[in-house]
This record gives structure tokens, C-alpha cells and sequence, in this order.
């Protein structure tokens, strides 16, 4: 049975793309702790973080890391974060958000009830950094669809 981010990944389930590339997806989470919250998720499924190669693992945490450095300029954060907890689907996706002290890094502080509007102007502030620091290929045409591979 597909996890719930792979229907999100196959257009199944609506999602707000930033990033796509052969291997991952990067998207907005429906409960940010800060605006711009997105989450790196492997196109394939793999269960957690310990269940992935290391290959696989070393693209994610680049991934992050790209898109990190555009949370900093787009959101003005003086630190990119990274969790990964993954209890809620099972499929591994790691949490890269904005960040501007250790105290709001806890998914107690999610916001469940963000506005869609709301999600969709972080996620098109994140797009524009990307593109900003050249990755323009990355970056899929459609904020709400993922541009074919291959």
C-alpha cells in the first residue's frame, strides 16, 4: 500500500512542490512550527532513516542543506533546522524549517490551522530563493504539480 507521501508524490493528494529531482521531493508541511517548514521525502519508499542507504541518506541531507541556505535568505532565519522523527507516516522525510532559536523546535509547535494562503506564499517565497541561488532546475514548474522525470 502507497504511504500517504507517495500518493502526495504520484499527484494523488494535493501538495505544494519546491524542489524535485530523480530521487526526492521537497514540500510543505500542512502543520508548520515556522513558515517555510518543508519536508526532504525520498521518492522511494523507505521506511526510516536507519532503513535507508547511505547513498539515499547523503542526497537527502544535501537536498536540506540547498534548501536550508534558501529558508535563510527567503525568511530572513539565522539558522536552517533539521529533524527527523518520522512517527507520524511511514515513510522517511526529514523536517527542514526556519529557525531562529532551539525553543520553537518541538512539533508541539506545529500550526495545524495555518491558512492555505498562508502555505502557499512560504512555499512560493522558499521556490524564489531556490531559483535565486541557481537552482532553477530543481524547482518544479507548478507549485501544486511535479514536472515529469525522465
Amino acid at each position: 500500500m502507497a504511504t500517504l507521501f507517495t500518493k502526495i508524490i504520484d499527484g494523488e493528494i494535493p501538495g505544494r512542490f519546491v524542489w524535485a529531482d530523480d530521487r526526492a521531493v521537497v514540500f510543505s508541511t500542512i502543520a508548520p512550527i515556522t513558515a517555510g517548514h518543508v519536508l526532504v521525502v525520498p521518492r522511494e519508499e523507505v521506511a526510516e532513516l536507519t532503513d535507508a542507504d547511505d547513498d539515499l541518506l547523503a542526497h537527502l541531507v544535501r537536498v536540506a542543506k540547498v534548501v536550508g541556505n534558501a529558508q535563510k535568505s527567503a525568511f530572513d532565519a539565522p539558522r536552517a533546522a533539521l529533524l527527523v522523527a518520522g512517527f507520524e507516516v511511514p515513510h522517511l522525510h526529514l523536517h527542514v524549517l526556519p529557525a531562529w532559536g532551539e525553543a520553537e523546535l518541538s512539533f508541539t509547535n506545529a500550526r495545524p490551522d495555518t491558512p492555505g494562503g498562508e502555505l502557499d506564499a512560504a512555499a512560493e517565497r522558499l521556490r524564489a530563493a531556490l531559483r535565486e541561488a541557481g537552482e532553477d532546475e530543481h524547482v518544479p514548474a507548478s507549485l501544486t504539480a511535479l514536472d515529469p522525470i525522465g
